[in-house]
């Protein structure tokens, strides 16, 4: 055997993204895709986060368990992370709930969709596995996390966010010593535990786990036996190992990736309309909160070929402008205004048309004269000429998907049926 001591942990690892769940908090945008096939960013889709923080950490040994809808994801790997050689120890599976086991057994929670792939594990040869979930924005250096876990001889360690005490109410929360050591584990408790030293924030868990693969695979096969478990990591697994292992809990704030821009660390489970369209029009700040222009840590995804943006027109009333705005290849801003929006590839926006604070998905196709605001457009979706959108809430929830948070959701299915019952 070689001598590991000099080489960096995150050689000696493998990513295993969990990325099957349903998203139904997305409504109508996971009707046809996985939550982690979502797009984000104006070209990038949301697991891009998790792989690209594994990449640039240094790991090249990655799994990713799909189950719902899974068709867009695994096109979006094939196209996007393809670029993994087997002959330099690089590998990328792609692992959908094909009954393997069984032939009535598609994944029956987080930790048998590891256990159901315990032989693909074993063939990579690895030392540590980092269990991440496939779903949410952040950028993060998992060696950081691997050094803690292995300096503190943990059995587990959970990477946690820093929050306020009463907003963890929301999440897994750690209750931990003053060493870090976890000493319970609470399932969105109504009174959060604060932080030794720091009673007004709570731990919260962030999904992330790191293992040693033979402690976890022990651990997996036990689950699958325990007829009583529901074979999940937050219900069953972590709850055994604080209560009869040693769990640790790692700080986000040590292992979070900042430019100079960013002030803060910065984590987004954008898992509600509300949460996605924010977290995509935030990125049209003068100073956002998350530097995707940091060629440091770069997001990787999959690179359309397209022809520039273009802006045409320059009459008054019909200029094709967009201020505060993230505008992708292959848009077409024709005498129209965009403010405060983000654009997808292919978007075009027709005359006299108006948009602000719009996420517009990929091919969304802009009629004349529209005129929307606070909205999120469907890939693909074919917005008339003439409509207006964010000035008459009681109007727009005749017709479309309205949040709590007062942003507009605008499907194709949506708009063909308000075109059927207007005979237009």
């Amino acid at each position: 055997m070689p001598d590991r001591t000099n080489m960096r942990l995150s050689s000696q690892a493998m990513a295993f993204v969990l990325a099957g769940g349903r998203g139904s908090r997305l409504k109508e945008l996971t009707d046809r895709r996985a939550k982690p096939a979502v797009y984000f960013g104006g070209k990038a889709r949301i697991i891009d986060f998790a792989l690209s923080n594994a990449l640039n950490s240094g790991i090249r040994k990655m799994a990713i368990a799909t189950q719902y809808k899974a068709h867009s994801l695994i096109r979006h790997m094939q196209r996007g992370w393809n670029f993994f050689r087997a002959e330099r120890n690089e590998y990328l599976d792609i692992l959908p709930a094909s009954q393997r086991v069984s032939e009535h057994k598609w994944y029956l929670g987080t930790a048998d969709a590891v256990a159901q792939n315990i032989d693909i594990v074993d063939s990579y040869g690895v030392k540590y596995v980092i269990i991440l979930a496939g779903d949410h924005v952040y950028k993060m250096d998992y060696e950081i996390m691997l050094r803690q876990h292995v300096e503190t001889g943990a059995d587990v360690t959970i990477g946690c966010l820093t929050v306020p005490r009463m907003e963890a109410t929301a999440f897994g929360v750690m209750d931990v010593d003053r060493q870090g050591r976890i000493t319970a584990f609470l399932e969105k408790p109504k009174d959060p535990p604060g932080i030794p030293g720091d009673p007004d924030h709570a731990l919260a868990s962030m999904g992330i786990y790191v293992f040693d693969w033979d402690f976890l695979r022990d651990l997996l096969l036990r689950d699958a036996e325990d007829k009583n478990s529901s074979h999940d990591f937050g219900n069953d697994l972590i709850p055994d190992i604080v209560k009869n292992g040693k769990a640790m809990a790692h700080r986000f704030s040590e292992s979070c990736v900042k430019s100079g821009l960013e002030t803060e660390p910065y984590w987004r489970d954008v898992g509600t309309v509300d949460a996605f369209w924010r977290a995509n029009i935030d990125l049209t700040d003068f100073v956002p909160k998350l530097d995707l222009y940091d060629s440091s840590w770069p997001i990787w995804t999959y690179g359309e070929i397209v022809p520039p943006a273009k802006f045409i027109h320059d009459e008054d009333g019909r200029r094709g402008t967009a201020i505060s705005s993230l505008v992708s290849g292959d848009c077409i801003v024709s005498g129209s205004e965009v403010r405060n929006s983000l654009l997808f590839t292919g978007v075009r926006t027709h005359s006299y048309s108006a948009l602000e604070y719009v996420v517009a998905l990929p091919y969304v196709d802009v009629g004349r004269k529209a005129q929307l605001k606070n909205c999120v457009l469907d890939r693909g979706v074919v917005i008339p000429e003439g409509l207006v959108v964010g000035e008459d809430p009681e109007e727009d929830a005749r017709w479309f998907r309205c949040s709590d948070g007062g942003v507009v959701l605008i499907t194709q299915a949506m708009l063909d049926a308000r075109a059927a019952a207007l005979g237009k």
